[in-house]
C-alpha cells in the first residue's frame, strides 16, 4: 500500500495498527472551491491525492487523506504565521469545534471515500497561555493551530468522538476501508 501524504501524524497512526505502507506524498492545489462545503472539500482532497499517486501505481491501493479543523462554517487551516496561530486558538478558546477528516483508497478505477467527524471542546485559554503554546512552534503545520497528540492536549477539554480523528487519520474507520481493498491491519511480519 502507498500512503499519499508525507503527514508524521498519519504514518504513526498507520504503523500503530500494523499497517505496511510506503509513502509517495501528492502536491496538489489545496484551496476550497467557491462555496464548497467542509465534507466535500476534505472528500475531494482525500481523493485528489489517492488519484494522483494511483495514476502512476493503477496495479497498488493508495490511502489519500485530508483533515480540516471547522469552526462556526469556517475551515479553518494551518496558519501562516505565529499571529494567525494565535489568532485562531482565541477563537477556539472556551468553544466547541469539529475536526473532519476523509479518507480515500484508490486501487485501478476502483475507488471510495469516507469522512469522520469529531467534537473538540477547548477550555478557556488566558492570552498568556495562547503564546507560550505558540512560542513552542508546534501550531506551525497544523490545522486550527494546535496538536492534541502533543504539547496542545492541555488545551483540550474534551471530545465527543474518535481521537485519532483529530490527530489526522480516523482509525476504526481507515482500518474498516483498507479491509475493503484486502489491505491487512495487525500486520506483524517483516516486509
Amino acid at each position: 500500500m502507498i500512503l499519499a501524504s508525507s503527514s508524521p501524524r498519519r504514518r504513526e497512526l498507520l504503523t500503530q495498527i500494523g499497517v505496511h505502507f510506503r509513502i509517495q506524498a501528492a502536491d496538489i492545489d489545496e484551496t476550497p472551491l467557491a462555496d464548497e462545503g467542509a465534507v466535500a472539500y476534505v472528500e475531494r482532497m482525500a481523493l485528489e491525492k489517492a488519484r494522483k499517486v494511483a495514476e502512476e501505481h493503477p496495479q497498488e491501493v493508495v490511502l489519500g487523506s485530508d483533515t480540516s479543523v471547522i469552526f462556526s462554517g469556517e475551515i479553518l487551516g494551518k496558519p501562516v504565521n505565529n499571529r494567525e496561530a494565535e489568532e485562531t486558538l482565541q477563537r477556539l478558546s472556551g468553544q466547541t469545534h469539529q475536526v473532519l477528516s476523509a479518507v480515500a483508497v484508490v486501487k485501478g478505477d476502483r475507488e471510495k471515500v469516507i469522512s469522520v467527524a469529531t467534537e473538540v471542546t477547548f477550555r478557556s485559554l488566558s492570552d498568556e497561555e495562547i503564546a507560550r503554546y505558540v512560542a513552542t512552534g508546534e501550531p506551525a503545520d497544523k490545522a486550527g493551530s494546535y496538536g492534541i497528540q502533543g504539547m496542545g492536549a492541555i488545551l483540550v477539554a474534551g471530545i465527543s468522538g474518535s481521537y485519532s480523528n483529530v490527530v489526522g487519520l480516523p482509525l476504526t474507520e481507515t482500518a474498516a476501508l483498507l479491509n475493503e481493498f484486502d489491505v491487512p491491519v495487525w500486520h506483524t511480519e517483516e516486509l
